[in-house]
Formats: structure tokens, sequence, C-alpha cells
């Protein structure tokens, strides 16, 4: 059994479990810690190191945060603290936790884990993944590759970003109805038919979970389905991207 820690990090909460990659399967229960506010580096790192003390793992950890990286660098900060903008994230997390471990944007984590486990394991072509949370993140795999660092929750629609008119919190915020926010959801997928005609749109995110009270009311172009692994996604692929690179 090949185990790996995944690591999820939120603009609400910090969570995290053990992972069998063989199955994509937890072997621990899942933990999880409110995320600081306000969510600096040292705080979240020192949130983070407190949440896994008890798990017990000397293997690989992956983190999937709420920014592009690049060279483990955190690149924007539209949900979390804007002092993780051009943070050393991944050298701060090992330094923090005392193990070697890579940072991914946690959307590309949440798309890697239904690549390998998911509703887009086996699926040729491009898929696109959205994660409705506290906004919108997004993945782009081309045959089951991952192209990394997309921010289509950032395209504009009726002249604001994506996220601020169709993420999850924004329906609980102004207590749409699901027929009212899957119009709103709707639209978003439509532009980014437009521009990348996928042949697959996924949907994901806690949400994911209760699809069937709003995947109805959506009709688009691409065939859409709610991701296989619900929330569970992002420390799944998480685990899988830092067992990779070790």
């Amino acid at each position: 059994m090949t185990l790996s820690l995944g690591i999820d990090v939120g603009g609400s909460g910090i969570k995290a479990a053990i992972v069998d990659l063989a199955t994509g399967e937890f072997t621990t229960e899942r933990v999880r810690v409110e995320t600081p506010q306000p969510a600096t580096p040292d705080s979240v790192v020192a949130a983070t190191a407190g949440l896994i003390s008890d798990l017990g793992h000397n293997g690989p950890i992956g983190i999937g945060f709420p920014s592009p990286i690049v060279d483990g660098v955190t690149t924007l900060a539209s949900n979390i603290d804007p002092a993780w903008v051009g943070a050393r994230a991944e050298d701060l997390f090992a330094a923090g936790l005392g193990a070697p471990v890579r940072v991914i944007n946690d959307a590309d984590a949440a798309g890697v884990a239904e690549a390998r486990y998911g509703a887009a394991h086996g699926v040729e072509g491009l898929v696109v993944l959205l994660t409705l949370g506290t906004g919108i993140g997004s993945a782009l795999l081309y045959n089951g590759v991952l192209v990394p660092n997309t921010e289509m929750g950032h395209i504009q629609v009726r002249g604001k970003d994506a996220e601020h008119r169709a993420a999850a919190s924004v329906r609980e915020a102004h207590d749409l109805s699901w027929h009212h926010w899957a119009e709103r959801l709707q639209e978003v997928i439509e532009v980014i038919d437009r521009l990348f005609w996928p042949d697959l749109v996924l949907l994901g995110g806690g949400v994911s979970r209760k699809a069937d009270k709003f995947l109805h009311f959506i009709d688009v172009r691409p065939p859409l389905r709610a991701a296989a692994l619900e929330n569970r996604a992002g420390i799944v692929g998480a685990a899988a991207a830092a067992a990779d690179r070790a």
C-alpha cells in the first residue's frame, strides 16, 4: 500500500487525510480546522502543522492551495490573505511541517484526482473541471494530462469575475434559489465553452453532493457531470501530486 498525505487549504477551512494511492481512498478520517483569519503565511502554516500533528505520517505531503503555483511560489490571493502573493509556499510549508512538500493549485489537485480515480478517468479529449466553493477554481485536462494554473473563475461574465456571480458562496450569501443560481452557472459555462470547446465539463466542490438540486436546470453544449470525488478531490489529488514528485 502506497500512502501519501493530502492537505486542502481553502478560504474557510484546512482539511487533511492520508490517502491510499492505489484506490484514491482515505485511510484515516478527514481532519479539519478553520482557516485562520487573517490567513497570513505564518498563521496558515502553523494551523496546518497543528492539524496534521496526530496523523503520524512520514511520507510525501501534498498541499492544494487557492492560487496558481509557479516554481513553488503563490502568485495570486483571491481567496486568501494578500501576504501570500509572491510567497515561497513550498519552502514555507516544508519548514513548518518538517518534511518535503509539493504545493499545487487546489483546483488542479481536484483535476488530478478526477482524472485518476473519478469522473474524468479514461476520458479522451479536453475536460474542464470547475470547483464551486468560496470562489470558482478550474482544472484543464487533455487526455488525462493536467494543463496547470488556469483561472477560469476570473473570466468576465456580465462585467464581473465569474466567481463573483456563480460561486457556491454567492448562492448562499444572496439566498439564491437553486434554479436562479443554475442560470448564473450556465452563463459561466457558456463563456468557457466558447473559449475552450471542451468535450466534458465537471462540476466539483462540496456543492457537487447536491447535484440533483441544480444540474438538471443547466442546458449547455458539452456533456455535464458532477465530479465523482466531491470535496474529497483536493486532498486526494494533492496526495497523488506529492507522490509523483517523490
